[in-house]
C-alpha cells in the first residue's frame, strides 16, 4: 500500500517557476498544458490518489515538477509507484512526452516510468549561458532527480543526446544503474565532441577533401554559426519540428546526408533561413503531443537546446574523469536504425568504442531512421522486453 501521509513531499514536488495550466474535463482528468494545447491527456496527484492504491492507471501520464537548488525538472510518470524504475531521456529537439508508448507500455508490465525534459527542453530550468549546457550538469541533474525519486538503481532508456547523458550517468554513477538502453546513438567514453565523432567517419560515403567533417558538418555549424543556426530554427518553430521528424529510407542508405552539407548550403534550410510548409506526422508524433512539443519550442525557442553542440571540449574532459577509464560494467543494449544517415553502426567504425566499452553489450538493429522510438514505437517496446528477460532484470 502507497503511504500518501509519508510521500506528500515526494508526490507533490515543487512548483515550477511558470506552471503549465490546468483544464479540467468532464471525466475529472486535467489536460496539462496551454490554451492551444487540447487534448494531452495528463493528470494530478489528486486523480491519481482517488484511483487504485499504490499506482495509477497505464495509460495515464502524470505531470510533476521538482526542484533542488542548483535547478528545477518537470517529468511525467506512469506505472506503479512501487515497481521499479525506469527513467527515459529523449534527445534534441525533444520532451518527455516522446515515450509516451513506450511508457504506457512498460507502466502497464509494472514499472514505474519517469521521462524528464531534460534542461533547456519542455517545462524544465533553462539558464541563460551556454555553458550551462555540459553533460556534467545534465548528469548531475538526472541523479538529483534519482535522488528524489527513492535512490533505487534504475534502468535507463535514451535516445540521441539523452543516450549520451544515460551513457555518462552509467560511467560516472554506476550504482544508480542496473541497466543501459541507448538508442539511435552509440557510447563514447571518450565524450561526445567533434574530434572524436570525425575521427569515426565512414570515408568512403565521405571523401575527406568535399565533406571533412562528413555527416556531422551540422554540428560543426553550431560551433561556427550558432546564432544563425537557432534563428532559422525559431523562425518558424512548428515547420522546423514537422521537417526534422520524418520516418527513415532505405534510399538513403549509403548516400550522403543533408547533414553533411549544411555549411555548404548556407544552414539547415538553405537560404531562406526558415523550414518550407510541412505537415508534421501523425504516425510519429500524436498530434496533441506534436502540439505540447511546438508550444515548448515557441515559448522557450531553440537556443537552449542548441547550446548542448558548444561544450565538446567540456564534455570530453567530463569523460576522462569516469572511473574504469568509462567503461561500463552494467548490461547494454543498444538499438540501431538502420536507415539513419548520421548515427547508424552499419558498415562503419562508430560503433567500435561502444563495443570496446561496455562489458555486456547487446544490439538490436531495426529498419528505420533516427527517430526510431517514434518510428518503431512497438517494436522498440518487444526489444527492450526480450532485453530485460535475457538479463534477468
Amino acid at each position: 500500500m502507497f503511504d500518501f501521509r509519508a510521500n506528500r513531499k515526494h508526490l507533490f514536488g515543487v512548483r515550477l517557476r511558470m506552471p503549465p495550466i490546468q483544464y479540467h474535463s468532464a471525466e475529472g482528468t486535467v489536460l496539462i498544458g496551454h490554451p492551444n494545447q487540447r487534448s494531452i491527456p495528463l493528470v494530478t496527484d489528486a486523480a491519481v490518489l482517488s484511483g487504485a492504491a499504490g499506482g495509477m492507471p497505464s495509460s495515464t501520464l502524470v505531470s510533476r515538477t521538482f526542484s533542488t537548488p542548483r535547478q528545477t525538472t518537470h517529468y511525467i510518470e506512469c506505472g506503479p509507484a512501487d515497481g521499479p524504475l525506469m527513467i527515459f531521456l529523449h534527445g534534441w529537439p525533444g520532451i518527455g512526452l516522446m515515450w509516451r508508448a513506450q511508457m504506457n507500455a512498460f507502466g502497464a508490465d509494472g514499472w514505474r516510468c519517469i521521462a524528464p525534459d531534460l534542461r533547456g527542453f519542455g517545462s524544465s530550468f533553462a539558464p541563460a549561458a551556454n555553458d550551462a549546457y555540459t553533460i556534467e550538469e545534465i548528469v548531475a541533474d538526472m541523479a538529483e532527480l534519482h535522488d528524489h525519486l527513492g535512490r533505487e538503481a534504475a534502468i535507463w532508456v535514451g535516445h540521441d543526446w539523452g543516450s549520451i547523458v544515460a551513457g555518462a550517468l552509467a560511467a560516472h554513477e554506476p550504482k544508480r544503474c542496473r541497466g543501459v538502453v541507448l538508442i539511435s546513438w552509440a557510447y563514447f567514453p571518450d565524450g561526445n565532441a567533434l574530434p572524436t565523432l570525425v575521427a569515426l567517419v565512414d570515408r568512403t560515403i565521405y571523401p575527406a577533401d568535399r565533406y571533412p567533417d562528413g555527416q556531422w558538418d551540422y554540428y560543426r555549424y553550431y560551433t561556427t554559426h550558432f546564432d544563425t543556426a537557432v534563428a532559422d530554427l525559431d523562425a518558424d518553430a512548428e515547420a522546423s519540428l514537422a521537417s526534422i521528424f520524418r520516418s527513415g529510407s532505405p534510399a538513403a542508405v549509403g548516400e550522403v546526408s543533408p547533414s553533411a552539407k549544411v555549411t555548404r548550403n548556407g544552414g539547415r534550410f538553405g537560404a531562406a533561413h526558415r523550414a518550407p510548409p510541412t505537415r508534421p506526422d501523425p504516425a510519429l508524433w500524436p498530434p496533441a503531443d506534436f502540439e505540447e512539443l511546438v508550444h515548448a519550442f515557441k515559448l522557450r525557442g531553440f537556443l537552449p537546446t542548441c547550446a548542448l553542440y558548444l561544450n565538446g571540449d567540456a564534455n570530453t574532459l567530463y569523460a576522462r574523469e569516469a572511473p574504469n577509464g568509462g567503461r561500463l560494467s552494467q548490461p547494454v543494449l543498444f538499438v540501431n536504425g538502420d536507415f539513419d544517415q548520421i548515427c547508424s553502426i552499419n558498415g562503419n567504425r562508430q560503433g567500435d568504442p561502444m563495443r570496446a566499452a561496455c562489458r555486456d553489450l547487446t544490439v538490436a538493429s531495426m529498419p528505420c531512421g533516427h527517430w526510431l522510438p517514434l518510428e518503431r514505437k512497438e517494436e522498440l517496446i518487444q526489444a527492450i522486453r526480450r532485453w530485460l528477460q535475457s538479463k534477468k532484470l
